[in-house]
């Protein structure tokens, strides 16, 4: 899952990615509206964290515009104010939730978690392709019963695969989906991450899940 912060305040920023990247979550940060609606606008989102205090753009015009642009990933919005009316004010601005600061990260990844599965198909039951078995809420990977142990890219990657089978994956959406902004697209990182995944899924099975598509991407199916 990828995520945009759009956060002003730095060292906010800075916790917030830093402990959704522990999480296994691919994180963008902007630090003013006009950027962030430029990121939100030009990279598919799966959620959006949106101050409401930004420079350039405050938080209520920014929502209102991207979802006047169609753009429906869910918009979890920080503000320190605690007032009635401006919870009503972000929420009648197309925005999901609402978060009041201070808070702590285990709210915070609640709240993401019920946004996640309100959304794009994300829900709690397993995934299944075959005897492999992968389940969302405990992020436990098995096949033929036995626990597949999995970094957290190779996780992200093979959910994402997943949730996408039978349908040809492009590297691009694959590093969009999976990674986040900084990363190095002149590295082989991709090709190394379904090479790993492949030895722990495929390697000793007949049935071969991951499947190369040459010159347009990969599949999953059986």
């Amino acid at each position: 899952m990828r995520i945009l912060v759009i956060e002003d305040d730095e060292k906010v920023a800075h916790f917030i990615k830093k402990g959704l990247e522990e999480e296994q979550y691919a994180v963008d940060v902007s630090y003013d509206g006009e950027d962030g609606a430029h990121w939100a606008c030009e990279n598919p989102y799966d959620l959006i964290i949106l101050d409401v205090m930004l420079p350039k753009k405050d938080g209520y015009s920014l929502c209102r515009e991207l979802r006047g642009k169609k753009i429906h990933a869910p918009v979890l919005m920080l503000t320190a104010k605690d007032r009635l009316q401006d919870k009503v004010n972000g929420l009648d601005a197309g925005a999901d939730d609402y978060l009041t600061k201070p808070f702590s990260f285990e709210e915070l990844l609640a709240r993401i978690r019920a946004l996640l599965r309100r959304s794009q198909d994300y829900r709690g039951k397993s995934l299944r392709l075959g005897d492999l078995v992968l389940d969302p809420a405990s992020r436990n990977v098995s096949q033929n019963g036995k626990t597949i142990a999995l970094t957290g890219k190779e996780y992200a990657l093979l959910e994402y695969f997943m949730r996408n089978q039978g349908r040809i994956l492009t590297e691009t959406q694959i590093i969009e989906h999976v990674w986040d902004m900084n990363f190095d697209s002149l590295a082989n990182t991709v090709n190394v991450y379904i090479h790993h995944l492949r030895n722990k899924i495929d390697r000793n099975h007949d049935k071969k899940l991951l499947h190369t598509i040459r010159g347009m991407g990969y599949v999953m199916k059986e």
